[in-house]
């Protein structure tokens, strides 16, 4: 089984049939209402989602820089609510170091380490349209049935252009053991949580790195979904958990 991971989107024509869709069934997020949201972008187009952590470092999937080229000139956007205009509250800053998870290994199977901080050039500056979000350091199981919400600017519609607005959605927490059981060797319960997949709601390519907010926490990262169906009723949406990093991030964060 080959897993389809929310990537990159460009508004390129002709956009390929098994593109999916990114935050599926969802609503326009209220402007600046998600302040810690993060667009991380290659050639100042759209690559993933991700949080701001510190002033100077954002929180998303190793996976957006599977392929990736030196050449291209990686940033983040803060402070958007439309990242096709220059809205005064945007600020742009470089990506002065990625750091991937030393597990993460491009083209495996396990995507379980599927993290990555990114170190940028200049401090974040602190404002109503820019926060920090805190991380949550217990490492505890998240119950089934719990409602959360995911946001990004991914594809609304199969075949479409990713979103120019942030979107957003409310899912439910699956039972570990569901997702165990569909996704087998695929779902590592000590690392991952899943949402139920009702077919209607979910995200999808150009969504990876997004946070799953559960009681205002970021507990998880979107990482995969079906391969060809991002909303396949019978496949939970797969995240990493991020309180399980939590002893790694801080690590970093000190050491840099």
């Amino acid at each position: 089984m080959l897993l389809s991971f929310s990537l990159l989107i460009l508004c390129i024509l002709p956009l390929s049939g098994a593109m999916d869709s990114g935050i599926v069934g969802g609503k326009e997020a209220i402007p600046h209402s998600r302040p810690y949201m993060v667009s991380f972008q290659s050639n100042k187009q759209h690559k993933c989602g991700g949080i701001l952590i510190k002033e100077d470092y954002v929180l998303t999937s190793a996976h957006c820089l599977d392929g990736y080229e030196k050449k291209q000139r990686l940033e983040v956007v803060l402070g958007a609510h439309n990242i096709k205009k220059k809205e005064k509250s945007q600020q742009r800053i470089k990506v002065k170091e990625c750091i991937k998870h030393p597990a993460y290994k491009e083209g495996q199977t396990n995507k379980s380490f599927d993290i990555m901080l990114l170190k940028l050039k200049n401090n974040a500056n602190l404002t109503d349209f820019v926060k920090v979000i805190g991380l949550p350091k217990e490492n505890e199981d998240i119950p089934a049935n719990q409602k959360c919400s995911i946001a990004g600017w991914g594809m609304k519609k199969p075949g479409g252009c990713a979103s120019d607005v942030l979107q957003e959605v409310t899912l439910k927490v699956q039972f570990n053991f569901e997702c165990t059981h569909v996704w087998r060797d695929y779902f590592d319960r000590k690392r991952m949580i899943c949402t139920a997949s009702d077919g209607e709601r979910g995200f999808c390519q150009g969504d990876s790195g997004g946070p799953l907010i559960c009681n205002n926490e970021p507990l998880g990262m979107a990482t995969y979904t079906y391969p060809g169906n991002c909303i396949k009723r019978k496949f939970p949406e797969v995240y990493i958990k991020i309180a399980y990093f939590f002893p790694w991030i801080k690590k970093v964060i000190q050491s840099t």
